[in-house]
């Protein structure tokens, strides 16, 4: 009997173990460990060529508090994408950090990001603090994806203005909200509902050649590790788009 119980016993350890190592390995809230650094030759907000095909948007959305990213950047995917970061010299960093939104692509030494001079200083205690962070250049740091927020803001549609009315369409999508990605995206006929599945030709710019007619319907795909789901927008694209326009999609998403 005894030998019994210390068998269940032993057994019950081992999946409480195997229960917390699985937990730690899907963890959304967990930090991670790496480095950062920030755009030498820019001013305080980011860069307005960043490869998400943002253009000046992606210089100033969320004040500025942007940042470049390595391996984060998935092919694009991870364009919007908003992440806690944190330096870890208690001299100088806070314990709040800075939230950024990706949006560029690109390395340096061992650093999964590359900040705006506004976000990397956003991290240090003080002014002065701020300014040795500066003078460091690559600090240690900790960081984790967050939801983003834009509050009284809808997920915006703008029309890129390489866009050539009715024979070329791309796109990029402003303000999503949430911890999701958006990883498809789908142009629709609004009178028949013919739908086409458009290509991400660069970061958050999504195109294609032959574009319905009519009113169109863009249709998201927001996915994760655990589940997706498809975003309709409440408002159509007009027929007689044009190059270079904003259009309010009327849905936001918390996901």
């Amino acid at each position: 009997m005894a030998t019994s119980l210390i068998s269940l016993s032993f057994v019950f350890a081992i999946l409480l173990i195997m229960h917390a190592k699985a937990k730690a390995s899907t963890c959304s809230d967990c930090f991670t460990q790496s480095r950062a650094s920030y755009y030498p030759n820019s001013d305080e907000n980011g860069t307005d060529t960043g490869r998400c095909g943002y253009g000046s948007f992606g210089a100033t959305i969320n004040d500025g508090l942007v940042s470049a990213v390595s391996d984060l950047y998935r092919d694009g995917v991870g364009c919007g994408a908003c992440y806690e970061v944190r330096c870890s010299n208690s001299n100088y960093c806070s314990d709040k950090g800075v939230t950024v939104v990706v949006t560029d692509h690109g390395s340096g030494d061992r650093t999964d990001f590359i900040m705006s001079s506004r976000a990397f200083r956003r991290m240090a205690q003080t002014t002065d603090a701020a300014s040795s962070l500066i003078s460091l250049g690559v600090v240690d740091i900790e960081y984790r994806r967050v939801s983003c927020s834009y509050p009284n803001k809808n997920i915006t549609i703008k029309i890129d203005e390489n866009s050539n009315y009715p024979h070329y369409f791309a796109f990029v999508i402003y303000y999503q909200q949430g911890k999701k990605d958006i990883t498809a995206v789908q142009l629709c006929e609004t009178q028949n509902f013919v739908c086409k599945v458009l290509d991400r030709s660069q970061g958050s710019v999504w195109t294609t050649n032959s574009p319905p007619s009519g009113a169109l319907q863009i249709r998201m795909l927001f996915s994760d590790d655990e589940d997706e789901s498809w975003v309709v927008p409440v408002n159509n694209i007009p027929e007689e788009w044009k190059a270079g326009e904003t259009y309010d999609t009327g849905v936001q998403v918390n996901l």
